[in-house]
């Protein structure tokens, strides 16, 4: 697919900043009409790549706003086309005068959710790869999300995939030659059976890489967390804790927690999702039921579970989840009539903040172990997951298949290929493309 020769006949705009009212408001236009949108509005070009302020008037010749104005022409700008930006005084009245100013110009319209990395993509600025990460950095809660993200849009990512591809077409080149030029004498007889050692071996390089897609849903999505235990041994409160706010309502009454209550954590870089739940006991009444039934599902379904007891009651821990991983948590240190030796993992007190330190260091050490090594090259999203999973198929059916005829093999390394070009978007991206940017906010 040539991409570099498709042109746009409309020219988008949006407003790429955050919420109104702000210090400063950025509107975003690309397409071919930005040199005549900005002549229009602020009475001259603007020299490219140099900022100058300039006043802002309708066609009608009424000031709308002095603002700093910003010309990249194209192919030298973020989408491959003529873009302009516009740094308006962020106050609503402002903002809604310059769109309805840039409305009433024809050939130019409202950017839908992702346009203009998309039109990136299309024009080969960014590859798939690399325009899916701008879109993880812009949805970025913690630092190791943010590193995760960047890493992939300067296309580390994506260079790996394409290593791999052309490890594949070379491996396909010396197969043909082997098929259909065997018979010349600078082209040695079985050429293609030095090469399957090769194939093999990276059949499992992709294997290994597919096996840490769990590492990168652990970095975008983060990291679940359950607090189970009895009605009132703490839960709540331990959550509100951790949460360092009143999350959870906590009461004397048993029972109070009857559906889950979640709250998304930043521990050192790394996002966990904390969630309390209702308390475990038999003889519940029915409401309360569904409750400890959706906690023993979501413990069930957790990476970690904050097993919790109550240290001024005589009850034992359960082990709820068998070879589950599990921190257990003794609560109310602070009114503990008995000792407790080696019964619980850490002891603490919501109230007096007693070991609710130590606790979170436990979690950011645990986290970061289940997160591994910053800057190690993971597969980001389910579809590169999928098309994975068929280049290694496809790579170990052409590798050990040895019995079915050459041509056969071979084609099963095209498609192994292929689906390494898929990933990129070198090949058969069209039908994703809606699927990929729909994601995106308005105005990236």
């Amino acid at each position: 697919m040539e991409r570099r020769q498709l042109f746009f006949r409309d020219t988008i705009y949006a407003l790429s900043s955050g919420r109104l009212p702000a210090g400063i408001a950025v509107l975003r236009l690309s397409g071919p009409h930005v040199p005549q949108v900005l002549q229009a509005c602020t009475g001259a070009l603007p020299q490219e790549r140099v900022a100058a302020v300039r006043p802002i008037r309708t066609a009608g010749g009424d000031l709308i706003d002095r603002a700093l104005v910003l010309f990249f022409a194209g192919p030298r700008s973020f989408t491959g086309e003529d873009m302009a930006e516009f740094h308006l005084h962020g106050g609503p009245a402002v903002v809604r005068a310059m769109l309805d100013l840039l409305r009433s110009r024809e050939g130019l319209r409202q950017a839908e959710a992702g346009e203009f990395t998309r039109r990136a993509f299309l024009l080969g600025k960014v590859d798939l790869t690399g325009a899916e990460a701008l879109g993880d950095l812009v949805a970025a809660e913690t630092e190791a999300q943010r590193r995760f993200a960047l890493s992939n849009a300067g296309g580390q990512q994506a260079d790996l995939y394409l290593s791999w591809r052309e490890r594949i077409i070379r491996a396909r080149a010396m197969i043909e030659a082997d098929l259909d030029f065997s018979d010349e004498g600078d082209v040695p007889g079985s050429v293609a059976e030095a090469i399957w050692s090769e194939v093999d071996a990276l059949a499992g390089e992709v294997d290994a890489h597919i096996a840490n897609f769990h590492r990168a849903e652990i970095i975008r999505d983060g990291l679940s967390v359950v607090i189970v235990g009895a009605p009132n041994a703490g839960k709540s409160s331990l959550l509100n804790a951790l949460a360092k706010r009143d999350v959870a309502i906590v009461t004397d009454e048993p029972g109070t927690t009857r559906d889950l209550v979640e709250v998304a954590l930043d521990l050192d870089g790394n996002k966990v999702i904390l969630t309390d739940t209702a308390g475990i006991r038999d003889g519940a009444a029915p409401v309360e039921a569904i409750g400890i039934e959706r906690a023993l599902e979501k413990g069930r379904q957790a990476d970690l579970v904050l097993l919790v007891a109550d240290m001024t009651a005589e009850g034992r821990l359960t082990a709820l989840f068998p070879g589950q991983k599990t921190f257990r948590v003794g609560t109310k240190s602070d009114l503990r009539r008995h000792t407790t030796p080696d019964l619980f993992d850490v002891e603490i007190s919501s109230r007096t903040g007693e070991g609710i330190p130590f606790l979170l260091e436990m979690l950011s050490r645990w986290a970061a172990k289940e997160a591994g090594p910053a800057g190690d090259i993971l597969p980001s999203r389910a579809r590169h997951v999928e098309h994975l999973l068929r280049c290694r198929d496809c790579l170990k059916a052409a590798a050990h298949d040895a019995p079915r005829e050459l041509e056969l093999r071979a084609e099963d390394l095209r498609e192994a290929g292929d689906s390494l070009g898929r990933i990129v978007g070198k090949i058969g991206a069209e039908d994703i493309l809606d699927v990929v940017f729909s994601s995106f906010c308005i105005g990236k």
